[in-house]
């Protein structure tokens, strides 16, 4: 049975910390198309405070560090992305609690309290064009695969799932956040939390060394 260890989940985060603080203009110029513009920086000034802090915190079980990191999002994190991914990383923290490691059926369980969680905090749902269309078949997919405990296969279905979310929504209006406000302006153009997540999938892929080529215009570039 594939064991995720603490060590693993902090290395992970790492890798995704890497990625929102490189992308961070190019997250805010997709979130300008229909929103404010400040998605990318928001995301990447609590992530450099995640990734500079993340050698000290609490590492005596993974669900301690993930609740650390989750009020480091909270605080550090501007805008709404605060509280969303803040709860996101709570809720799979509180998944978590007092292990050190999980099983791939474990780690789709938070993820799946992850998305629970943000559905309830953010009152978003499927097809409202925000991370959650991502998100929440991601979680299924996990649910689906995991016990055949092949972390690669996981990974590299996940992230064909939020690959092909990017396109799925486009035509969407969004009807939560800041581009719900432009109604049918917001159509035609990509979500950047579903880029977000899409983009920090595939390069955790290209870290791992799990062989996937990308559909979104967003992820070829």
């Amino acid at each position: 049975m594939t064991e995720i260890t603490i060590e693993q989940v902090e290395k992970a985060i790492d890798v995704a910390s890497d990625t929102v603080i490189r992308n961070e203009i190019y997250f805010s110029d997709l979130d300008g198309l229909a929103g404010d513009g400040d998605f990318g920086t928001s995301l990447a000034t609590g992530f450099k405070v995640i990734k500079a802090d993340l050698p000290t915190l609490d590492k005596s079980a993974i669900g301690a560090m993930l609740l650390k990191i989750s009020m480091l999002c909270s605080k550090h994190v501007g805008g709404s992305s605060g509280p969303i991914w803040g709860t996101g990383f709570m809720k799979a923290g509180m998944a978590s609690k007092d292990k050190t490691s999980v099983s791939l059926e474990e780690l789709a369980a938070m993820v799946n309290a992850a998305v629970e969680g943000i559905m309830a905090r953010g009152g978003a749902k499927l097809g409202d064009k925000t991370l959650l269309d991502a998100l929440i078949p991601i979680a299924e997919k996990m649910k689906e695969l995991a016990p055949a405990g092949d972390a690669a296969a996981v990974l590299k279905a996940v992230t064909e799932v939020a690959d092909k979310a990017i396109d799925e929504t486009r035509n969407l209006v969004a009807h939560r956040g800041r581009a719900s406000q432009v109604g049918e302006r917001s159509a035609n153009t990509p979500d950047p939390g579903i880029v977000g997540v899409a983009t920090i999938l595939y390069d955790w892929c290209k870290h791992y060394g799990v062989d996937y080529t990308p559909t979104a215009a967003e992820l070829n570039r």
